[in-house]
């Protein structure tokens, strides 16, 4: 049974994967090696191989932004004094209480 022409070629935009083809694909990660492997089972990393990025200069005063504000205050829990913070299991059964009543 073969797919309808259609159905075929969304199959063929998909990704390739180790199962559609025959032995001796390796897909791998994307990682790369930062260096080499010793005798005694040990690694050395080799700093050429290192990636290293460089910033563009003027970057601070650059005039395109991200999309997130840099004066985002940071949010504060409300725990009214519990030492525990909102992790403790106290609060979290007082306040199902308080929502669904008694159980």
């Amino acid at each position: 049974m073969r797919p309808t022409a259609p159905l075929f070629r969304r199959i063929r935009r998909l990704a390739l994967t180790t199962k559609m083809v025959n032995g001796g694909y390796y897909k791998g990660t994307g990682s790369g090696s930062m260096g080499e492997h010793t005798k005694h089972g040990g690694y050395r990393i080799k700093i050429e191989k290192v990636r290293t990025y460089v910033v563009p200069e003027g970057l601070r005063n650059f005039k395109l932004t991200p999309f997130v504000t840099k004066n985002m205050q940071p949010l504060k829990g409300d725990f009214e004094g519990d030492p525990k913070g909102g992790l403790s299991g106290e609060r979290y059964l007082e306040r199902w209480k308080k929502e669904n009543g008694m159980d």
